[in-house]
C-alpha cells in the first residue's frame, strides 16, 4: 500500500507542477483559467485520497471550500470573456 501511496503522491505532484507551469506560462487568459481549473480539481483529488487513505472525513468543508471557489471563478471568467467578445 506504500507504494501505492508514493505513486499516487508524485503523480498529484506532476499534475499540479504541470498546472502551476501552464499557468506561469500559458499564452492567454482562458489556458490560465483551465489551468487554474486543473490546479483546483488536483489539489481536491489529493485531498479526497488523503482523507481515503486515512479514513477521515476532515477535509470534507475544505473540498466543498475548494469546489465553490472553482465553479464561480469558472463562471465569473467566462461571463467576464463573454462581454468581452461583445465589444
Amino acid at each position: 500500500m506504500l507504494v501505492v501511496i508514493i505513486v499516487v503522491s508524485v503523480l498529484f505532484a506532476a499534475a499540479a507542477f504541470a498546472a502551476v507551469y501552464r499557468i506561469i506560462r500559458g499564452p492567454s487568459l482562458l489556458d490560465r483559467v483551465i489551468a487554474s481549473d486543473v490546479l483546483v480539481a488536483t489539489v481536491m483529488c489529493a485531498i479526497g485520497a488523503e482523507m481515503a487513505v486515512n479514513r477521515h472525513t476532515d477535509g470534507l468543508p475544505v473540498l466543498l471550500a475548494l469546489a465553490m471557489f472553482a465553479i464561480v471563478g469558472s463562471v465569473s471568467v467566462a461571463r467576464f470573456m463573454s462581454k468581452q467578445d461583445d465589444a
